[in-house]
């Protein structure tokens, strides 16, 4: 028998308890049960299961617990609950992740999603283990390959860098993230799904990322109909499935779409459990889990690869200062706004570059690329400054050089934004020099004619 069969078959052995702690449902108030006889050996966060119900509804977590009951989440609609019931304590949240997930798409729960049977690993993993000691991570890497020419240059992207995404609705930010998805230089892809539309999930795994962007992906995904535990929990799975390949020694990119959902759906646990609102309606344990969830990912250890990480962020009316916005962008390593007004006039990635920002710069590129950025950077701040009166078509060439240079210079920069890598880093600043030097001979060509 094959050692990898073996070591299966020990995990699901391992798994398997001969007997579980029982207590019995003693009140039902809304969405919260109340469970008697688990009080005293029973931990937050431990699951639980009702008997007499099908897997997908049999599960429930505990959110507080006093002397006299436990109060339980379940996992599902609680419809058909009665008191009384049967409930078997099942303890703390492990999930274990296994070589043969990639190419899967997968429930919070390690479930196949996609109708084939999985196997889990040898070493179940807690899905939120003990903060790693950051005397021991090492620093950021070195730039990868996107595939976005602008990736490669303004905002580059190194091994080990976390970067936010924000965006409002509709504005091509899951599309962004499955370029970059297929692009980045990576060895495993672990993409979180967190309460997406049901349709969505498929489209993102058949069409964006496609045959062979799911050869090198893990999908983790729980839709907008489950519960804020399976929402919640799906990015603590994802993220444990990519500790586990970069513990593996490989490099993970890890992109979890979205952050605001997972907030959303932490927001619903803890005011059914009692905690009160505060950051317009987030109560105030949201800091800590998003900002936990973020440093789980960047370099690892000296023994460990690195999990580059992608999270993105839903912004009503691009209000950057919103709750969740603000905390992530506090922890993060850069961070990307799309713009709705760019994706209007059709350039895609809608990528608001002035407001953008990575913080891998300068160490992430040499002097002369540097240059490079400084100078593309001004030019489009001086446009962007003037645009209002360009357009309306009050400025007179010749009243400021700077600015008739990035009059010239704009529209080559813009198209630079949306286009393809043509290969690596190194060519793609060479395609940014050629933008800069297009618009400036476009500019006075007329008149070295004349």
């Amino acid at each position: 028998m094959p050692s990898s069969l073996i070591d299966h078959l020990r995990a699901a052995l391992a798994g398997q308890r001969a007997c579980r702690r029982a207590g019995r449902i003693s009140a039902l108030t809304g969405g919260r049960l109340r469970i008697s006889g688990l009080s005293d050996v029973a931990a937050l966060g431990d699951r639980v299961i009702f008997e007499g119900l099908p897997p997908a509804r049999a599960g429930g977590e505990i959110v507080e617990i006093d002397e006299a009951a436990a109060t339980v989440l379940p996992e599902a609609v609680p419809d058909g609950f009665t008191v009384g019931q049967t409930v078997l304590l099942d303890g703390p949240m492990r999930i274990a992740p296994d070589d043969s997930w990639i190419g899967r798409v997968i429930d919070p729960m390690g479930r196949p999603l996609d109708g084939r049977p999985i196997h889990s690993g040898a070493a179940p993993r807690p899905l939120m283990p003990d903060p790693a000691n950051p005397a021991d991570r090492r620093a950021l890497g070195r730039r990868v390959s996107t595939g976005l020419a602008l990736f490669d240059t303004l905002l580059p992207i190194v091994r080990g860098q976390r970067l936010g995404l924000f965006a409002g609705s509709g504005v091509g930010k899951s599309t962004l993230l499955a370029r970059l998805a297929s692009g980045v230089e990576a060895d495993v892809v672990v993409v979180g799904l967190v309460g997406e539309r049901g349709r969505e999930v498929r489209e993102f795994v058949d069409k964006v990322l496609g045959p062979a962007g799911m050869k090198r992906a893990v999908v983790i995904a729980a839709t907008a109909d489950r519960s804020p535990l399976l929402r919640r929990r799906c990015a603590y799975t994802a993220m444990t499935v990519a500790e586990h390949f970069r513990d593996a020694g490989k490099h993970v990119l890890f992109l979890c779409d979205s952050v605001t959902r997972f907030a959303e759906a932490h927001r619903e646990i803890a005011l059914a459990a009692g905690e009160s609102a505060a950051m317009r309606g987030f109560p105030p344990s949201t800091s800590q889990r998003i900002m936990a969830l973020a440093e789980r990912a960047g370099p690892g250890s000296m023994d460990q690869s690195d999990i580059t990480a992608l999270f993105t962020v839903l912004v009503a009316g691009s209000d950057m200062e919103e709750p969740v916005a603000d905390i992530l962008r506090g922890v993060l390593d850069g961070h990307v706004v799309l713009d709705r007004k760019i994706a209007e006039r059709g350039r895609f990635p809608a990528v608001d570059v002035a407001r953008s920002v990575s913080r891998a710069l300068p160490d992430a590129a040499s002097a002369a690329e540097n240059a490079l950025i400084s100078e593309a950077r001004a030019i489009l701040g001086a446009y962007e400054r003037s645009e209002l009166m360009i357009r309306a078509g009050l400025y007179t060439k010749g009243t400021d050089p700077e600015l008739d240079r990035a009059v010239a210079v704009w529209p080559h920069l813009d198209r630079f934004f949306a286009e393809r890598a043509p290969g690596g880093a190194e060519s793609s600043f060479g395609l940014l020099a050629d933008r800069l030097a297009t618009g400036v001979a476009a500019e006075t060509a007329p008149e070295a004619a004349g």
